[in-house]
């Protein structure tokens, strides 16, 4: 309800993305990291987040967020050094849960969550990150 209400009425996409990032940082517990990429010329650029300094390009296939975006598909990750090419933007990152934000069967980009906790994020957070990027989506 309160993505709904941030987003009633706006349509600068920075605004929205800085808004859902700033919303999901408050009411998570254990995270360390939320924010966006966006899909830019065939790479993931640094969008909207909240947390340290990140990585700002991720090509396609590389780590969570590359090969989320190659595949289109949520990837939830409960040891993220366990991940064949993980990109360690902030070393105190132990999982992360990482959404496509598809529209028309387009990529546009991606929310990406890090926890400095292994096995984080639930199939329940899952179901609802799900829920929260459908939203925001559709009003993008």
């Amino acid at each position: 309800m309160q993505l709904k209400g941030l987003l009633y009425d706006e349509e600068d996409l920075i605004a929205n993305l800085s808004n859902a990032s700033a919303l999901l940082n408050q009411f998570l517990t254990e995270v360390n990291w939320v924010g966006f990429y966006l899909w830019k010329e065939d790479e993931l650029v640094l969008g909207p987040f909240q947390g340290l300094p990140a990585c700002v390009r991720i090509k396609k296939g590389k780590g969570v967020c590359g090969t989320s975006a190659e595949e289109q598909k949520v990837m939830r990750v409960d040891d993220v050094h366990a991940f064949p090419g993980h990109i360690a933007c902030d070393a105190a990152s132990q999982s992360e849960i990482v959404l496509p934000l598809v529209k028309d069967g387009k990529l546009i980009g991606l929310l990406d969550i890090d926890s400095p906790v292994k096995s984080r994020f639930s199939e329940e957070d899952e179901v609802q990150l799900t829920r929260f990027v459908k939203e925001l989506v559709d009003n993008l």
